[in-house]
């Protein structure tokens, strides 16, 4: 089968969405499909990769976007998918790529929009009066367009289900469990940043206003007022990187950029002692389960769908710099060990394979390979679900892709 995938707001320094079109591009592959990615760039490129093809085509920046890009130029888009005649499509994008879901229709070519954001989230986040308003629209055109809406986590799907979409099923992403290791931990990174006595604190993601980075460096400032030595270590790069430096100028805050290498993000990642992820409107959150799975424990924002990624091993509490200093004082009073092999063994329920199969199955096709196959434990989170409750309140299970009195696919 052969898949084309259409993702906007990618860029060489973007994080999570990067992460997840690469795996899961490597996963087709592995299971013997053929991936095609669809990206806006510089310029135009054609490569083959360990993910299948990737196509560039040149599109100019966003203002004020920290560089990102859209694929606008539809005619020469809809001519490009034309050429490619893909047996499905997935799109990373709900704003300027939606029509390609009746470009699919037209065409006979099954379609699958991947919600990666919280839609009222973001206009919330931006201050747009009537936000729920707007996003229940915009959310029922795209649930209509689509013949399948696939959400990470409940949080991301809760503005779906709200509508009683039918066609919305929850399969979460992954973690790389060799890249991301509690044996990546370097004693030598880890005093470049902090002293023994000190607690080493992270903060990996875009600086930019969704992500509430300020959140970490005023928590730092808590944590110093209450008598805690702690210390911040900012991997990411961002439109709020100038403010948060003048925020921070009192304060050791170690401004890292971002780091291109995924083996130096482990390293520091392991160092840790704890990592922060302030971002209110998170639908997944691919760093903080990184740091899962290097054995750091995560203080997340309640708000976020954080709370449901981390579990036990890590703490949810209130978007405030207070409720944050308490989270990490509360999880480090825990033993080391304890806290450690607690947040290892949460990664270990999220890798690749399994969100691989569980995607292939929304695409409506048999996995090559089964989750019990990779020897690690299965995760109930990975089974494929209608996202929608039954009348009888509990989840109905009905495989991707089925047909439903001639309508298929959930549509």
């Amino acid at each position: 089968m052969r898949i084309v995938r259409l993702a906007n707001f990618v860029t060489p320094r973007s994080g999570g969405l990067r992460t997840a079109l690469r795996n899961l591009g490597e996963g087709y592959q592995r299971a013997g499909h053929e991936s095609v990615l669809i990206v806006p760039g510089q310029q135009s490129a054609d490569d083959i990769t360990e993910q299948g093809r990737v196509i560039t085509l040149p599109s100019a920046p966003l203002p004020r976007t920290g560089g990102y890009r859209v694929l606008a130029g539809r005619r020469e888009l809809t001519r490009l998918l034309d050429e490619l005649e893909p047996d499905r499509i997935e799109v990373s994008d709900r704003s300027t790529l939606r029509w390609t879901g009746s470009w699919a229709r037209q065409r006979g070519v099954g379609s699958m929009m991947v919600s990666h954001e919280s839609l009222a989230g973001l206009l919330g986040v931006w201050g747009m009066p009537g936000r729920e308003r707007l996003a229940d629209r915009l959310n029922r055109h795209t649930a209509e367009a689509y013949d399948q809406i696939v959400c990470t986590t409940a949080f991301a799907a809760a503005e779906f289900r709200r509508l009683g979409v039918p066609n919305l099923v929850e399969v979460p992403l992954g973690v790389d469990l060799d890249e991301f290791h509690p044996s990546h931990a370097d004693p030598t990174v880890r005093s470049r940043y902090a002293r023994p006595d000190e607690l080493l604190v992270v903060y990996c993601s875009r600086l930019s206003a969704d992500k509430r980075p300020e959140l970490a460096v005023d928590t730092i400032a808590a944590l110093r007022a209450g008598k805690t030595p702690a210390v911040l270590v900012v991997a990411g790069d961002g439109s709020r990187r100038a403010a948060l430096a003048y925020r921070s100028a009192r304060l050791p805050v170690r401004f890292a950029g971002h780091i291109a290498d995924r083996s130096a993000v482990a390293a520091l990642l392991a160092s840790a002692d704890v990592v922060v992820a302030p971002g209110p409107v998170e639908t997944f959150g691919l760093a903080a389960l990184e740091a899962l799975a290097c054995g750091t424990p995560v203080v997340v924002n309640a708000a976020s769908a954080l709370p449901e990624v981390v579990g036990e091993a890590g703490l949810a509490v209130r978007g405030t710099a207070e409720a944050f200093a308490d989270g990490v004082r509360r999880l480090i009073e825990r033993p080391e060990c304890e806290r450690r092999a607690a947040a290892r063994a949460r990664a270990e329920l999220f890798g690749w394979p399994q969100a691989v199969d569980g995607f292939l199955r929304a695409h409506g096709v048999p996995a090559a390979t089964a989750t019990t196959s990779v020897g690690r434990q299965h995760n109930p989170l990975t089974s494929l679900r209608p996202a929608v409750p039954t009348t009888t309140g509990a989840w109905a299970h009905q495989p991707a892709g089925a047909d439903d009195a001639g309508a298929g696919r959930y549509a």
